[in-house]
Protein backbone atom coordinates (compact mmCIF):
# COMPACT_ATOMS: atom_id res chain seq x y z
CA UNK A 1 0.00 0.00 0.00
CA UNK A 2 1.36 3.18 -1.00
CA UNK A 3 -0.67 5.50 0.59
CA UNK A 4 -3.31 4.66 3.65
CA UNK A 5 -6.31 6.57 5.03
CA UNK A 6 -6.47 4.79 8.66
CA UNK A 7 -10.41 4.61 9.48
CA UNK A 8 -12.25 3.15 12.70
CA UNK A 9 -15.09 0.81 11.74
CA UNK A 10 -17.34 -0.81 14.01
CA UNK A 11 -17.51 -4.60 13.89
CA UNK A 12 -19.59 -5.20 16.18
CA UNK A 13 -22.69 -8.02 14.93
CA UNK A 14 -20.72 -8.06 11.79
CA UNK A 15 -19.22 -11.35 9.94
CA UNK A 16 -15.03 -11.65 9.54
CA UNK A 17 -13.93 -14.60 7.28
CA UNK A 18 -10.61 -15.32 8.67
CA UNK A 19 -8.93 -18.00 6.25
CA UNK A 20 -6.16 -20.12 7.78
CA UNK A 21 -5.07 -21.65 11.18
CA UNK A 22 -1.65 -20.49 12.68
CA UNK A 23 -1.06 -18.18 14.95
CA UNK A 24 -1.20 -15.18 13.25
CA UNK A 25 -4.49 -15.70 12.26
CA UNK A 26 -5.42 -16.41 16.11
CA UNK A 27 -4.04 -13.21 16.88
CA UNK A 28 -6.27 -11.10 14.47
CA UNK A 29 -9.55 -13.12 15.35
CA UNK A 30 -8.81 -12.40 18.87
CA UNK A 31 -8.79 -9.09 18.58
CA UNK A 32 -11.77 -8.85 15.72
CA UNK A 33 -13.43 -11.00 18.54
CA UNK A 34 -12.52 -8.35 21.46
CA UNK A 35 -13.96 -5.68 18.99
CA UNK A 36 -17.58 -7.71 19.23
CA UNK A 37 -17.38 -8.68 15.40
CA UNK A 38 -18.80 -12.75 14.17
CA UNK A 39 -15.76 -14.61 13.42
CA UNK A 40 -16.03 -17.40 11.16
CA UNK A 41 -12.42 -19.54 10.37
CA UNK A 42 -11.60 -21.70 7.04
CA UNK A 43 -8.98 -23.38 7.20
CA UNK A 44 -8.34 -27.39 7.60
CA UNK A 45 -6.51 -26.88 10.75
CA UNK A 46 -6.39 -24.33 13.37
CA UNK A 47 -3.65 -24.04 16.53
CA UNK A 48 -4.42 -24.01 20.08
CA UNK A 49 -5.02 -19.90 20.53
CA UNK A 50 -7.66 -20.79 17.79
CA UNK A 51 -8.76 -24.37 19.14
CA UNK A 52 -10.18 -22.41 22.35
CA UNK A 53 -11.88 -20.13 20.88
CA UNK A 54 -13.92 -22.81 18.62
CA UNK A 55 -14.40 -25.08 21.59
CA UNK A 56 -16.10 -22.13 23.57
CA UNK A 57 -18.23 -20.98 20.83
CA UNK A 58 -17.02 -17.75 20.70
CA UNK A 59 -16.00 -18.05 16.88
CA UNK A 60 -17.14 -20.62 14.00
CA UNK A 61 -14.75 -22.89 12.27
CA UNK A 62 -15.13 -24.68 8.80
CA UNK A 63 -12.61 -27.11 9.05
CA UNK A 64 -11.15 -27.16 5.48
CA UNK A 65 -9.44 -25.33 2.88
CA UNK A 66 -10.63 -22.48 1.39
CA UNK A 67 -13.23 -23.31 -1.84
CA UNK A 68 -13.27 -19.87 -3.31
CA UNK A 69 -15.50 -16.82 -3.26
CA UNK A 70 -18.84 -18.43 -1.51
CA UNK A 71 -16.78 -18.55 1.54
CA UNK A 72 -16.87 -15.23 1.60
CA UNK A 73 -20.49 -14.49 1.59
CA UNK A 74 -21.99 -12.02 3.85
CA UNK A 75 -18.45 -10.76 5.27
CA UNK A 76 -17.70 -7.48 5.74
CA UNK A 77 -13.85 -7.91 6.40
CA UNK A 78 -11.69 -10.89 5.16
CA UNK A 79 -8.13 -11.75 6.67
CA UNK A 80 -6.45 -14.11 5.00
CA UNK A 81 -3.14 -15.42 6.43
CA UNK A 82 -2.68 -19.19 4.89
CA UNK A 83 0.96 -18.78 4.05
CA UNK A 84 0.71 -20.16 0.97
CA UNK A 85 0.73 -17.11 -1.52
CA UNK A 86 -1.56 -19.16 -4.40
CA UNK A 87 -4.25 -19.37 -1.95
CA UNK A 88 -3.63 -16.26 0.35
CA UNK A 89 -3.64 -13.81 -3.15
CA UNK A 90 -7.10 -16.36 -4.41
CA UNK A 91 -8.41 -14.93 -1.33
CA UNK A 92 -7.39 -11.63 -1.94
CA UNK A 93 -8.49 -11.66 -5.32
CA UNK A 94 -12.28 -13.19 -4.37
CA UNK A 95 -12.72 -10.30 -1.48
CA UNK A 96 -11.43 -7.36 -4.26
CA UNK A 97 -14.19 -8.81 -6.61
CA UNK A 98 -16.93 -8.49 -4.12
CA UNK A 99 -15.87 -5.42 -2.95
CA UNK A 100 -14.88 -6.81 0.15
CA UNK A 101 -11.82 -5.10 2.56
CA UNK A 102 -8.96 -7.55 2.73
CA UNK A 103 -6.18 -8.04 4.94
CA UNK A 104 -3.26 -9.74 3.81
CA UNK A 105 -1.23 -10.75 6.53
CA UNK A 106 1.58 -12.38 3.88
CA UNK A 107 1.59 -9.58 1.40
CA UNK A 108 1.84 -5.77 3.04
CA UNK A 109 2.22 -4.45 -0.34
CA UNK A 110 -0.95 -5.99 -2.07
CA UNK A 111 -3.11 -6.25 0.90
CA UNK A 112 -6.68 -3.64 0.23
CA UNK A 113 -6.69 -3.11 3.98
CA UNK A 114 -4.27 -2.94 6.97
CA UNK A 115 -4.46 -3.55 10.93
CA UNK A 116 -2.85 -1.17 12.53
CA UNK A 117 -0.62 -1.59 15.93
CA UNK A 118 -2.79 -1.17 18.51
CA UNK A 119 -2.68 -0.73 22.04
CA UNK A 120 -5.58 0.27 24.47
CA UNK A 121 -5.43 2.78 27.33
CA UNK A 122 -8.40 2.47 29.74
CA UNK A 123 -9.36 6.08 31.09
CA UNK A 124 -12.36 6.79 33.46
CA UNK A 125 -14.44 8.33 30.16
CA UNK A 126 -13.53 5.34 28.13
CA UNK A 127 -11.31 3.56 26.54
CA UNK A 128 -8.80 5.58 24.24
CA UNK A 129 -6.77 3.33 21.08
CA UNK A 130 -3.38 4.54 20.20
CA UNK A 131 -2.85 2.96 16.70
CA UNK A 132 0.44 3.65 14.50
CA UNK A 133 0.71 2.78 10.99
CA UNK A 134 3.69 2.47 9.00
CA UNK A 135 3.27 1.33 4.95
CA UNK A 136 4.83 -1.81 4.61
CA UNK A 137 7.04 -1.53 8.31
CA UNK A 138 5.39 -3.26 10.72
CA UNK A 139 7.87 -3.72 12.86
CA UNK A 140 8.27 0.70 12.62
CA UNK A 141 4.87 0.57 13.64
CA UNK A 142 5.12 -1.46 16.58
CA UNK A 143 7.66 0.44 17.49
CA UNK A 144 6.38 3.88 17.58
CA UNK A 145 2.97 2.63 19.23
CA UNK A 146 5.11 0.97 21.84
CA UNK A 147 6.85 4.78 22.25
CA UNK A 148 3.31 6.28 22.62
CA UNK A 149 2.01 4.04 25.15
CA UNK A 150 4.97 4.53 27.16
CA UNK A 151 4.63 8.51 26.68
CA UNK A 152 0.98 7.92 28.49
CA UNK A 153 2.21 5.12 31.58
CA UNK A 154 4.52 7.78 32.37
CA UNK A 155 2.15 10.71 32.44
CA UNK A 156 3.64 12.87 29.70
CA UNK A 157 0.42 12.98 27.87
CA UNK A 158 -3.01 14.99 28.53
CA UNK A 159 -5.80 12.58 28.32
CA UNK A 160 -8.36 14.82 29.48
CA UNK A 161 -12.01 15.17 27.43
CA UNK A 162 -12.16 18.25 25.94
CA UNK A 163 -16.16 17.88 25.32
CA UNK A 164 -18.59 17.88 28.88
CA UNK A 165 -18.98 14.66 30.41
CA UNK A 166 -22.73 13.79 30.39
CA UNK A 167 -24.57 10.85 31.65
CA UNK A 168 -27.48 8.98 29.70
CA UNK A 169 -30.15 11.18 31.23
CA UNK A 170 -28.08 14.44 29.93
CA UNK A 171 -27.01 15.37 33.53
CA UNK A 172 -23.01 15.99 34.47
CA UNK A 173 -21.44 12.95 35.06
CA UNK A 174 -17.67 12.76 36.70
CA UNK A 175 -15.57 10.25 38.33
CA UNK A 176 -13.66 9.96 41.31
CA UNK A 177 -10.36 7.82 41.55
CA UNK A 178 -8.65 7.33 44.74
CA UNK A 179 -5.10 7.23 44.14
CA UNK A 180 -2.15 5.84 46.08
CA UNK A 181 1.28 7.83 45.72
CA UNK A 182 3.33 5.78 47.25
CA UNK A 183 5.73 7.17 49.74
CA UNK A 184 6.38 10.19 48.19
CA UNK A 185 8.91 9.65 45.76
CA UNK A 186 7.80 10.38 42.54
CA UNK A 187 9.18 7.36 40.88
CA UNK A 188 6.91 5.30 42.56
CA UNK A 189 2.86 5.87 41.36
CA UNK A 190 1.78 3.11 39.22
CA UNK A 191 1.29 3.62 35.54
CA UNK A 192 -2.67 3.39 36.22
CA UNK A 193 -1.89 6.42 38.47
CA UNK A 194 -0.26 8.14 36.07
CA UNK A 195 -2.36 7.58 33.84
CA UNK A 196 -5.33 8.72 35.74
CA UNK A 197 -3.89 11.93 36.65
CA UNK A 198 -3.27 12.69 33.28
CA UNK A 199 -6.96 12.14 32.65
CA UNK A 200 -8.27 14.49 35.85
CA UNK A 201 -9.82 17.99 35.86
CA UNK A 202 -9.19 18.73 39.39
CA UNK A 203 -6.37 16.94 42.10
CA UNK A 204 -7.56 16.94 45.67
CA UNK A 205 -4.11 15.84 47.11
CA UNK A 206 -2.66 15.06 50.82
CA UNK A 207 0.90 16.55 51.86
CA UNK A 208 2.58 13.38 51.85
CA UNK A 209 1.67 12.66 48.16
CA UNK A 210 4.17 12.87 45.59
CA UNK A 211 3.88 16.83 45.35
CA UNK A 212 7.09 16.54 42.14
CA UNK A 213 4.05 15.17 39.87
CA UNK A 214 1.59 18.16 40.16
CA UNK A 215 4.09 19.80 38.87
CA UNK A 216 3.97 18.03 35.15
CA UNK A 217 0.20 18.60 35.20
CA UNK A 218 -1.55 20.84 32.48
CA UNK A 219 -1.82 24.31 34.09
CA UNK A 220 -5.63 24.13 33.35
CA UNK A 221 -5.68 21.55 35.94
CA UNK A 222 -7.16 22.66 39.38
CA UNK A 223 -5.13 21.70 42.55
CA UNK A 224 -6.65 21.36 45.24
CA UNK A 225 -4.37 21.09 48.50
CA UNK A 226 -5.99 19.58 51.69
CA UNK A 227 -2.87 18.19 53.53
CA UNK A 228 -2.70 17.58 57.34
CA UNK A 229 0.19 18.57 59.35
CA UNK A 230 0.33 16.61 63.06
CA UNK A 231 -2.42 18.43 65.23
CA UNK A 232 -3.61 20.28 62.71
CA UNK A 233 -5.89 19.21 60.20
CA UNK A 234 -6.98 22.38 58.38
CA UNK A 235 -9.36 21.00 56.07
CA UNK A 236 -11.62 17.88 58.19
CA UNK A 237 -12.12 15.04 56.53
CA UNK A 238 -15.80 15.46 56.15
CA UNK A 239 -14.88 18.31 54.21
CA UNK A 240 -12.55 16.69 51.88
CA UNK A 241 -15.69 13.88 51.40
CA UNK A 242 -17.74 16.87 50.37
CA UNK A 243 -15.20 18.49 47.80
CA UNK A 244 -14.72 15.10 45.96
CA UNK A 245 -18.95 14.83 45.51
CA UNK A 246 -18.85 18.59 44.91
CA UNK A 247 -16.50 18.66 42.25
CA UNK A 248 -17.49 15.36 40.29
CA UNK A 249 -20.88 15.93 40.59
CA UNK A 250 -20.56 18.69 38.07
CA UNK A 251 -18.79 16.21 36.10
CA UNK A 252 -15.28 16.75 36.47
CA UNK A 253 -12.87 14.18 36.28
CA UNK A 254 -11.49 13.85 40.40
CA UNK A 255 -8.40 12.25 41.26
CA UNK A 256 -7.76 12.24 44.90
CA UNK A 257 -3.59 11.73 45.37
CA UNK A 258 -2.67 10.30 48.39
CA UNK A 259 0.77 9.57 50.36
CA UNK A 260 1.20 5.56 50.62
CA UNK A 261 -2.24 3.51 49.84
CA UNK A 262 -5.84 5.01 50.15
CA UNK A 263 -6.73 2.03 52.10
CA UNK A 264 -3.45 1.94 54.64
CA UNK A 265 -4.22 4.32 57.34
CA UNK A 266 -5.54 6.03 55.02
CA UNK A 267 -9.43 6.82 55.17
CA UNK A 268 -9.56 5.82 51.40
CA UNK A 269 -12.39 3.83 52.02
CA UNK A 270 -14.56 6.66 54.02
CA UNK A 271 -13.86 8.40 50.83
CA UNK A 272 -15.06 5.70 48.40
CA UNK A 273 -18.74 5.40 50.48
CA UNK A 274 -19.06 9.10 50.33
CA UNK A 275 -18.47 9.02 46.60
CA UNK A 276 -20.57 6.13 46.03
CA UNK A 277 -23.77 7.23 48.23
CA UNK A 278 -24.02 10.49 46.23
CA UNK A 279 -24.02 7.62 42.86
CA UNK A 280 -20.40 8.80 41.64
CA UNK A 281 -17.89 6.02 39.91
CA UNK A 282 -15.55 5.44 42.13
CA UNK A 283 -11.78 3.38 41.04
CA UNK A 284 -9.67 2.82 43.60
CA UNK A 285 -5.72 2.07 42.81
CA UNK A 286 -3.35 0.79 44.56
CA UNK A 287 -0.28 2.36 45.85
CA UNK A 288 3.30 1.29 47.50
CA UNK A 289 2.06 1.79 51.20
CA UNK A 290 4.91 3.29 53.06
CA UNK A 291 4.27 0.65 56.53
CA UNK A 292 6.67 -1.93 53.67
CA UNK A 293 8.75 0.77 51.67
CA UNK A 294 10.00 3.56 53.84
CA UNK A 295 11.81 0.58 56.04
CA UNK A 296 12.78 -1.13 52.84
CA UNK A 297 14.40 1.66 51.53
CA UNK A 298 16.51 2.22 55.56
CA UNK A 299 17.64 -1.11 55.00
CA UNK A 300 14.42 -3.00 56.98
CA UNK A 301 12.71 -5.96 55.91
CA UNK A 302 9.54 -5.86 57.83
CA UNK A 303 9.33 -9.75 57.45
CA UNK A 304 13.08 -12.22 57.70
CA UNK A 305 13.33 -15.92 57.26
CA UNK A 306 14.81 -16.95 60.48
CA UNK A 307 13.90 -13.49 61.90
CA UNK A 308 10.57 -12.19 61.83
CA UNK A 309 7.41 -14.49 60.53
CA UNK A 310 4.60 -11.81 60.43
CA UNK A 311 4.11 -8.11 61.35
CA UNK A 312 1.36 -5.67 62.32
CA UNK A 313 0.57 -1.74 60.85
CA UNK A 314 -0.91 0.51 63.46
CA UNK A 315 -1.41 4.31 63.64
CA UNK A 316 0.97 5.72 66.67
CA UNK A 317 -2.66 8.26 67.32
CA UNK A 318 -4.40 5.86 69.13
CA UNK A 319 -4.07 3.56 71.62
CA UNK A 320 -1.64 0.41 71.02
CA UNK A 321 -3.90 -2.73 70.86
CA UNK A 322 -2.93 -6.20 72.62
CA UNK A 323 -0.60 -7.58 69.97
CA UNK A 324 1.92 -9.94 69.81
CA UNK A 325 5.17 -8.96 72.00
CA UNK A 326 7.82 -11.36 70.87
CA UNK A 327 10.93 -10.04 68.53
CA UNK A 328 9.58 -12.24 65.56
CA UNK A 329 6.68 -10.31 65.37
CA UNK A 330 7.36 -6.81 63.52
CA UNK A 331 5.57 -3.80 64.57
CA UNK A 332 5.30 -0.74 62.02
CA UNK A 333 3.40 2.34 63.92
CA UNK A 334 2.82 5.07 61.36
CA UNK A 335 1.76 8.86 62.05
CA UNK A 336 3.66 8.05 66.03
CA UNK A 337 6.43 9.94 66.72
CA UNK A 338 4.40 13.38 68.49
CA UNK A 339 2.91 9.83 71.22
CA UNK A 340 6.57 7.98 71.15
CA UNK A 341 7.01 7.80 74.61
CA UNK A 342 3.02 7.01 75.60
CA UNK A 343 3.55 3.97 72.85
CA UNK A 344 6.89 2.99 74.24
CA UNK A 345 5.15 2.59 78.00
CA UNK A 346 2.40 1.06 75.94
CA UNK A 347 4.18 -1.87 74.71
CA UNK A 348 6.17 -2.51 77.51
CA UNK A 349 2.82 -2.68 79.96
CA UNK A 350 1.80 -5.30 77.27
CA UNK A 351 5.16 -7.17 77.40
CA UNK A 352 7.14 -6.14 74.76
CA UNK A 353 11.09 -6.26 76.39
CA UNK A 354 12.93 -2.83 76.78
CA UNK A 355 15.85 -4.30 75.02
CA UNK A 356 13.24 -4.46 71.62
CA UNK A 357 15.40 -3.21 68.90
CA UNK A 358 13.56 0.16 67.25
CA UNK A 359 14.10 2.23 64.09
CA UNK A 360 12.46 5.24 63.37
CA UNK A 361 13.14 6.06 59.65
CA UNK A 362 11.95 10.02 58.70
CA UNK A 363 11.47 11.59 55.18
CA UNK A 364 11.47 7.84 53.41
CA UNK A 365 12.60 7.75 49.92
CA UNK A 366 13.99 11.49 50.24
CA UNK A 367 17.41 13.26 50.08
CA UNK A 368 17.29 13.94 53.84
CA UNK A 369 15.99 9.93 54.28
CA UNK A 370 17.61 9.48 58.28
CA UNK A 371 17.59 6.14 60.65
CA UNK A 372 17.37 6.64 64.36
CA UNK A 373 18.26 2.92 65.53
CA UNK A 374 17.42 2.39 69.41
CA UNK A 375 15.64 0.02 71.95
CA UNK A 376 12.48 0.91 74.11
CA UNK A 377 14.36 1.80 76.62
CA UNK A 378 16.67 4.51 74.64
CA UNK A 379 14.44 5.41 71.95
CA UNK A 380 12.51 8.16 73.00
CA UNK A 381 15.51 10.50 74.65
CA UNK A 382 17.19 9.34 71.26
CA UNK A 383 14.30 10.97 69.14
CA UNK A 384 14.41 14.06 71.65
CA UNK A 385 18.20 14.55 71.41
CA UNK A 386 17.95 14.39 67.48
CA UNK A 387 15.19 16.22 66.98
CA UNK A 388 13.05 13.17 65.31
CA UNK A 389 10.33 14.67 63.08
CA UNK A 390 7.43 13.79 61.25
CA UNK A 391 6.64 12.22 58.69
CA UNK A 392 8.20 8.91 60.03
CA UNK A 393 7.92 5.56 60.06
CA UNK A 394 8.65 3.32 63.60
CA UNK A 395 9.75 -0.22 63.03
CA UNK A 396 9.45 -2.67 66.57
CA UNK A 397 11.26 -5.77 66.53
CA UNK A 398 14.03 -8.21 65.87
CA UNK A 399 14.26 -7.29 61.99
CA UNK A 400 15.47 -3.72 62.80
CA UNK A 401 18.96 -5.48 63.78
CA UNK A 402 19.50 -5.52 59.68
CA UNK A 403 19.55 -1.97 59.23
CA UNK A 404 22.72 -0.63 58.11
CA UNK A 405 22.83 1.64 61.44
CA UNK A 406 22.07 -0.95 63.41
CA UNK A 407 25.92 -1.33 65.81
CA UNK A 408 27.56 -4.01 65.83
CA UNK A 409 27.17 -7.63 64.27
CA UNK A 410 23.43 -8.01 62.84
CA UNK A 411 23.03 -11.98 63.80
CA UNK A 412 23.66 -10.66 67.44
Amino acid sequence: MKSALPLVVDLTGRLVVAVGGGPVSARRVRAFVDEGAVVRVVSPWVCEDLRDLVLDGTVEWQARDYTGAGDLDGAWLVHTAVGEPEVDRRVAGDAERLRIWCVDATDASARSASVAARTDVATPDGRVTISTYAAGDPGLATSLRDGVAEAVTQGRLDLRRTRERVSADAKPSGWVALVGGGPGSDGLLTARGHELLRSADVVVVDRLAPRGLLERLPASVRVVDVGKTPGHHAVPQWRINEILVEEASRGLGVVRLKGGDPYVLGRGGEERQACEAAGLAVEVVPGVTSAVSVPAAAGIPVTHRGVARGFTVVTGHEAIPGLPTGGDHTLVLLMGVSLLEQTVTALVAQGRSLDSPVAIVERGFSPTQRTTVGTLSSIAELAREREVGSPAVIVVGDVVRLSPEWPGDPAG
